[in-house]
């Protein structure tokens, strides 16, 4: 069995590995005619991704990242409103790594050339179309054509490959939020070396964590009304940018101001998007996976992990049962209800970023309070403690 793999971010080499597992070939096409190497800001992987990565036998302390075991969130004034652990402290790599995007798209990038997997850069692709009999072809701009048993769309939140599925799908949502972020040098701020801490702003959102004493790696959540437009977003020129951002967080309490001044190019504004429901995920041989078919917040720290499981999910489910079409069938079923009820989530976590007078005080005295003592109290995470077994029959996998 071939697999046409789009996209080489970072879901299109765990699929291709994943696939290479199974025993199925794979060519993964990334329409950009370059490597994306330094480009992007930060991520955090969660426990349910580490534990897929590691059934892959990538070791998650040899992405570049470092631990990020807990966070607390605060109000404007500096009281603490709730503690929560990112993963569990009962073994290796059980919990989350906080790591720069293009860190971990180097690094799963070049291991998928060890093991020998092929990336062909400049292939945008065009159209893709099921053949009678089986397989498909998919059609690049540059006039060339690749043929294969199945073709898997890991092409991001504006997926060419879910508009060919289906050209009526709903485009991703705006959240409400524009990101921002970068990386303070020299300077160290009074919390536990990896550590979140996370502010509720009287205008915006903002968080830290200390890598070591000098290195602090920041982002910020700025509530806008609409989505910003290409043009407006390049209006944010690097100075103005970096005092609006002084102007938003100049009432609250925290660090924001002296992080910001110690950042030396903070990083440009983008929109904060979303795809709740995204009716049509498969058709014949040709499926989506990740970000193309349930693009999530990043406000849940979920959108790597969630990814990357899936591609070791849908490898797994080729090799039981060697119908494409059959397997993308499965995979929806295990998948959707799971990766839907992940991004509702993260969404009602986005609007708390928003300042509200009117919901400030349920959200600080009642919701966050409740939250992190049960939290406490709980065993197990229906999110974090998630883990694909490889080996189980195929009847015994699990949403």
């Amino acid at each position: 069995m071939r697999a046409i793999i789009i996209g080489a971010g970072i879901t299109g080499p765990v699929t291709a590995m994943a696939l290479q597992k199974a025993g199925i070939d794979a060519v993964v096409h990334e329409a950009y005619d370059r490597t994306a190497d330094g480009v992007g800001a930060y991520l955090n992987l969660a426990p349910n991704g580490l534990a897929a990565l590691r059934v892959l036998d990538i070791d998650p302390h040899d992405l570049g990242g470092f631990d990020t075991p807990a966070l607390e969130l605060r109000g404007s004034g500096g009281r603490l409103l709730a503690h929560l652990a990112m993963g569990r402290d009962d073994g290796p790599g059980t919990v989350s790594q906080t790591v720069r995007r293009s860190d971990l798209y180097t690094r799963l990038r070049d291991e998928a050339a060890r093991r020998g997997i092929s990336v062909e850069y400049g292939k945008r692709l065009v159209d893709a179309t099921a053949v009678p009999g089986g397989g498909v072809v998919a059609s690049f701009a540059d006039g060339s054509t690749a043929e294969g048993d199945l073709l898997i769309g890991a092409d991001g939140l504006h997926s060419r490959t879910r508009a060919i599925l289906d050209p009526g799908c709903p485009p991703p949502r705006w959240t409400g939020l524009l990101n921002t972020g970068g990386y303070a040098s020299g300077v160290s701020v009074d919390a536990r070396e990896g550590v979140f801490t996370m502010i509720f702003g009287r205008r915006a959102f903002f968080a830290y964590v200390q890598r070591a004493p000098g290195d602090v790696w920041w982002f910020a959540n700025v509530p806008r009304a609409r989505a910003a437009s290409d043009d407006e977003l390049a209006a944010w020129a690097p100075d103005r940018w970096r005092a609006e951002l002084e102007r938003l967080f100049a009432d609250d309490a925290g660090p924001a101001l002296e992080l910001i001044a110690a950042t030396p190019q903070v990083i440009s504004p983008w929109n904060t998007l979303d795809l709740p429901k995204v009716p049509v995920w498969h058709r014949g041989p040709i499926g989506l996976v990740g970000d193309a078919a349930h693009g999530i917040s990043p406000t849940s720290g979920q959108g790597a992990s969630l990814s990357i499981e899936d591609g070791v999910l849908l490898a797994r489910l080729l090799r039981d049962h060697g119908d494409p079409t059959a397997a993308f069938g499965a995979f929806e079923a295990l998948r959707r209800r799971r990766v839907e009820k992940l991004i509702a989530q993260a969404k009602r976590t986005s609007n708390q970023k928003i300042p509200n007078p009117l919901t400030r005080v349920l959200r600080d005295r009642v919701i966050l309070p409740l939250v992190s003592r049960a939290a406490a109290r709980s065993t197990k995470d229906w999110v974090t403690d998630y883990r694909i077994d490889w080996d189980a029959p195929a009847d015994r996998l699990r949403a």
